[in-house]
This record gives C-alpha cells, structure tokens and sequence, in this order.
C-alpha cells in the first residue's frame, strides 16, 4: 500500500536559467506548477541561482534584497547603452560584466572581436565607486570583448600608451601598439574595493589555453591570426606587469572574459572565485537546505561540462553533503553524464518528451517544465512506496 509524503514535505527548488526560454526564477515557478499538482501539500520554496553569467543580478538580488541601479555607459563599439547592476541591502553591488561588454551586443565578426572594448564595464564600476560600494560581486561569463581588460583599466584612470606616447585605439586592436600603461591617474578607490570575480574560467591570459586561443574564436577572431592577436596579448601583459610589478597573466582564470580576471587582480588584488560557490555563499544556501527533503535544479542542457563548475552540480554538491536527494530538470542532456554522476544528483529528467527545434522548444517551456516537476515529484513519491 503506497502512502503520500508527509504533510510538510519540503521541496527546493534552485535552477540556473534556461537559455532563451526562461530565467531562473521563472524556470523554478514553472517547475514549482508541476510539483504542487501531483503533492499540493508540499512546501515549496524556489530560489534564483546563477553562477556569474546571466541571472547572477536577479539572483542575489532577490535572495539579498537591494534596488536596481540603471545607467548609460559606451557600449562595446561605441555609442551609449543602457545597462543596470544591483546595490545590496548590505552596501555590496553586483554585476554582470555581459551587461556593457555582452557577446550579444557584437555581430561576432572580425571588425568587431578586434574593436570591442571594456570601456563600459569601467564606467559602470566606477559608478559604483561613486555610490560608496566596498565590495562588487563581478560575474564574468558571457563577454564578446578581448581587450585584456585595457578598455576598463582606461575608464577608471590609466592610460594605455604607445611607444609616441599616444593613448592606443580601444578594443584588441589597441594592444598592438600597447608598450607602457601609465596608472598615475587610476581610481585609488579600487585599492580599498574588494572586488570578487564570479567565474568557472580557470585559463591564463595568452598562449595556447589563453583568453585568446580557446574564446578568441567564438567572438569573431579567425583562427588563422589567433597567433598573432594572442602576440599583441603578450605585448600588452608586459607593459602591465612594469606598471604594477607583479605578472598575474598566468594565474587561473586571467583569461576568463577576455582578460578582464588579469585586468582587475593586476591593478587592485581582485581574485577569480569558483562562481557558483560564490553565488551559494551569499545567499546562504546552506541555511535554505535545512530541513528540505527534496531539492530540484536545473538548466538548459547537461552535459561533460556541467560537472566543472555549473551551477546544477555545485546546488547538488551541497545537498549531497547533507544527505538530500536531488533530481536535475533540463530542457537536453548528453547521452553520457558519466561526469556528472557521483556529484551529488541523482536522476534527470529532460523536459522534452519528442524532437523538435529550438524555437519549439523554447515556445513549449510554459507546458514542458511543469510537466516535468510533475515527474520529479512522481520519482521522489516512488520512496514512499
């Protein structure tokens, strides 16, 4: 004889954004539909995640309390954009360095990959300076510049010159000509900043695992001159390591957006964090999991790569630790996650029932989520039999 879950069964649910179809919040009350209908007795609680890239905003934001801050600052080719960050309750402020220097704000074509600039990521930290923040949380996932963070170091004070002593032409192109980077004019409040960069980047500035090689190509750089942009990266690396005296290009994620992660641990200490665990610690996903019985995560699609460093995996690993079953929803998966089991989840569901494309897909996720927390729960009332 089957029995249902006791009366204040408690269900999380903590989903990264599915791409092009729902956010993170709105994938979680989808998925939240499906429980309630097959447990109405549930308690369900649903939390935004992110782990740097799209969403991370809303998703402390809505965990952390805080308002929105909306401003102007040059886009990645010029001409002014408007983009937002989010000031804390607690003076902190977080943003999303695909904001102003997004992938999606360039044709990802070879004039605009070598033209693209940080500029306005810099603007935007600067307003942040401007508004008192002692710490910014900076998720770096999703960028369309590799500038080396040159742009952004010019939008709070330095100078990057060259060898006439002229201010070279902004974007990747400009680090041709790179040969001294005069900091006599940088915002000395990034010294007493802590500023946290959100990122599952681990790869250094340049050679052949660099910010160039491995991302170069999908902004726009084609592989046959990724050795000589990856040279100008070289060239512009060394003008920075004599302007601070110390070489960060080779720490693990120097590389990550670009070169924004070598930009900012050069001129103020800013160090790359593991973006999901960030994520988790600020909110106090610990203290959310007390008492859950069930937790339910997602994303878009899974695979070999959800294992290093995605958010699904890190929600999974802390709910391990605590003994709570965890079943993943996602829109695909590979065939193989033989890299993601072991990391803490223990069943997937895909979302889609039949084929088809993307656009169906992305238009069915309002039938398809739901439907799929309604399995989710069927699977975990099978321990109750």
């Amino acid at each position: 004889m089957s029995t249902l879950p006791h009366l204040d069964t408690k269900v999380l649910i903590a989903t990264d954004s599915f791409k092009g179809s729902a956010t993170s919040a709105k994938a979680a009350e989808l998925i939240a539909q499906g429980v309630q209908r097959i447990c109405p007795q549930a308690h369900v609680r649903c939390v935004p995640i992110a782990d740097g890239g799209e969403g991370t905003v809303d998703a402390l934001l809505a965990t952390r309390g805080g308002e929105r801050r909306t401003l102007q600052v040059e886009g990645p080719l010029g001409g002014q954009i408007d983009v937002s960050y989010g000031v804390l309750s607690d003076g902190s402020a977080v943003m999303e360095a695909a904001s102003a220097a997004g992938i999606a704000l360039s044709s990802c074509c070879e004039e605009d990959a070598l033209q693209a600039s940080s500029f306005g990521l810099g603007q935007m930290i600067l307003d942040a300076l401007d508004r008192g923040v002692g710490r910014i949380y900076l998720g770096l996932g999703g960028t369309g510049t590799s500038d080396g963070g040159a742009g952004l170091a010019q939008a709070l004070g330095a100078r990057v010159l060259a060898l006439d002593g002229s201010e070279v032409t902004r974007g990747l192109v400009g680090l041709r000509d790179a040969v001294r980077i005069d900091l006599s004019g940088l915002d000395f409040r990034l010294k007493v900043t802590e500023i946290v960069l959100l990122t599952d980047v681990t790869n250094p500035l340049y050679g052949l695992d660099g910010a160039i090689h491995v991302y170069g190509p999908q902004k726009g750089l084609p592989q046959d001159k990724l050795g000589i942009f990856d040279s100008w990266m070289v060239r512009y690396a060394h003008a920075m390591m004599e302007s601070v005296g110390k070489d960060k290009s080779r720490m693990h994620g120097a590389g990550a957006a670009g070169g924004l992660g070598f930009c900012l641990a050069a001129l103020c200490g800013a160090t790359p964090k593991r973006g999901i665990e960030e994520v988790l610690d600020a909110i106090d996903f610990d203290h959310m999991l007390r008492g859950v019985d069930l937790l339910i995560t997602g994303e878009g699609r899974m695979d070999a790569q959800t294992a290093s460093g995605k958010a699904p995996v890190g929600i999974a690993r802390r709910a391990r630790s605590r003994g709570i079953p965890v079943i993943a929803v996602v829109g695909s998966r590979a065939d193989d996650l033989g890299a993601v089991w072991g990391q803490g989840i223990d069943l997937v569901i895909p979302a889609l029932t039949e084929p088809m494309t993307l656009e169906q897909a992305c238009a069915r996720t309002v039938t398809s989520l739901p439907l799929a927390g309604e399995t989710a729960m069927r699977a975990f009332m099978l321990g109750y039999h």
